[in-house]
């Protein structure tokens, strides 16, 4: 885990400072605090920026630079693009994350990037803390040619002896701590991510934290009707499993439950997806690891809301006792599914988990909101791409207070319309409903499928992260090569606006 720091003077650390454009000129800002006893010298500043254009520098935003220096060794400036006097979160959590990936290798540096407020200084931690991530756990020979991440990192600021800088300080440690945790579970090849294996390493973080756990196995499952996930894991020789953890705090203002779809590893099962579609499916798990990972940040920064994170789990594949397309199946509350393709997958063991999560949320007294997550349409990346995720919904206040929430975190999601028009393409002429319906709008036509196992009067999301949620291009920002932990930020800042809103 890496460690944060404040701090109000500079160290003999790598230090980290922001350059930007004022006036077609590069502008090097200065250290965010005034009292210091070590500043940089006009002379200084003229060197370095001299550095910096022999370098090509053009301030852009997440351009980064190593420049030698005396006292600190090593700086490195990072664009912060045209110069504002207030920078947004976003561009210095990105920017931030920049500099902290290019810092690997070190294990501590200081980041003095320009801040006016406790919410800027909070969005630099975050960023850099991100930014600091590297999966090798299965390296050995060549664990020497990567370099490991940052691992203490201390911030140079006015506010450093300011108790809401502190309080801020510690949730980026929370916030990136278990966006870390989401982006190993996705990067964890299926050889070592069961649903199983999978249940008991979450079990094991909520118990630290004295959360409740329940774990369903696949007698469990097919003795109490969870059709779904039975259907989609019964290929498999790793049995299914469906993993709750509850976190309920004393007086909780409000309730909420989070479902996440968690299939461990995607082959299609008897649609049989081909050997490229099938490369990177083991990501197809990050909305469970999202949503448990968001009741794990929640229960730690102790927020005044009770969350049941919900994590269906099932491993798709290919055998004589698979699911066959033209099967039949009963979801959990007793609707029939006509399995068109075991290909869509991701729907059935959502369906499952959605009808119980609304269940035990009525016995509890009611839930204010139920978000599901899931990595569950290849159509989500035609229609927003690699970097923007979906949102569906049956409420539009609801809808209004993620987005903001989403905005919030710096994480970027787009609402999508669930047309009434597309609905009676999942009709079956054998069953209740059909996994599939029409082609185009494949998306927004999951999205309807899922809304026929939410009450018409709770409050709905249907968060596709299907193409964010694993970043097969090149680093940027903050976000690494592989999982990316997308939707958990999202997810506790929504829980921190119902608490505000409460």
């Amino acid at each position: 885990m890496t460690t944060l720091k404040l701090i109000r003077e500079m160290t003999a650390q790598p230090i980290v400072l922001g350059l930007s454009v004022k006036a077609g000129n590069l502008t090097l800002h200065d250290l965010p605090v005034s009292t210091q006893k070590r500043s940089l010298s006009s002379q200084e500043r003229r060197k370095i920026l001299a550095i910096l254009r022999d370098f090509g520098a053009t301030g852009a935003a997440e351009e980064v630079h190593k420049v030698p220096f005396t006292s600190p060794s090593l700086m490195v400036v990072v664009g912060l693009g045209e110069f504002h006097k207030n920078f947004d979160h976003e561009l210095l959590r990105r920017c931030a994350g920049a500099a902290a990936r290019a810092l690997d290798g070190n294990k501590g540096a200081t980041f003095a990037l320009p801040h006016n407020s406790v919410l800027e200084l909070a969005a630099i931690a975050e960023g850099a803390a991100l930014g600091s991530y590297g999966f090798h756990e299965f390296r050995t020979s060549s664990k020497s040619d990567h370099p490991l991440p940052l691992a203490a990192i201390t911030l140079l600021s006015p506010f450093a002896s300011d108790a809401k800088a502190k309080k801020a300080i510690r949730r980026a440690e929370i916030l990136a701590s278990y966006s870390k945790l989401v982006r190993d579970l996705v990067n964890t090849p299926p050889s070592h991510l069961t649903p199983a294996s999978f249940s008991l390493q979450l079990k094991k973080a909520a118990s630290v934290l004295g959360l409740k756990v329940e774990i369903l196995n696949e007698t469990a499952l097919k003795s109490k009707g969870y059709g779904g996930i039975t259907a989609v894991g019964q290929g498999s020789a790793n049995p299914p499993r469906l993993l709750k953890i509850s976190y309920s705090p004393p007086r909780a203002k409000k309730r909420f439950a989070f479902v996440g779809k968690g299939i461990t590893f995607d082959s299609g099962g008897l649609a049989l997806k081909p050997a490229h579609g099938m490369e990177a499916m083991k990501l197809d798990m990050g909305g469970a690891a999202a949503v448990i990972c968001a009741v794990l940040a929640i229960a730690e920064l102790k927020l005044p809301i009770a969350v049941d994170g919900w994590a269906a789990l099932a491993e798709n594949m290919v055998s004589s006792t698979s699911t066959r397309p033209s099967d039949i199946i009963t979801i959990y509350g007793g609707k029939t599914v006509e399995v068109i393709n075991p290909d869509a997958e991701g729907r059935l063991v959502l369906a499952d988990a959605l009808v119980r999560a609304q269940e035990v949320g009525k016995a509890a007294g009611g839930l204010d909101g139920l978000v599901d997550v899931a990595t569950l349409t290849g159509t989500q990346g035609v229609a927003l791409g690699t970097r923007v995720s979906a949102v569906m919904t049956n409420n539009q206040e609801f809808i209004a207070d993620f987005l903001v929430a989403a905005s919030n975190s710096g994480e970027s999601f787009w609402p999508m319309p669930l047309p009434e028009e597309l609905r009676p393409s999942l009709d079956s002429a054998v069953a209740d409903i059909a996994n599939m319906g029409e082609r185009m709008g494949g998306m927004l036509v999951a999205g309807l499928f899922l809304r026929d196992f939410v009450a018409k009067d709770l409050p709905w999301l249907h968060l596709d992260i299907a193409s964010p949620a694993f970043n097969e291009g090149e680093a940027f920002g903050y976000t690494p090569v592989g999982g990316t932990g997308v939707a958990l930020r999202s997810l506790v800042v929504l829980a921190e606006l119902a608490v505000s809103q409460a």
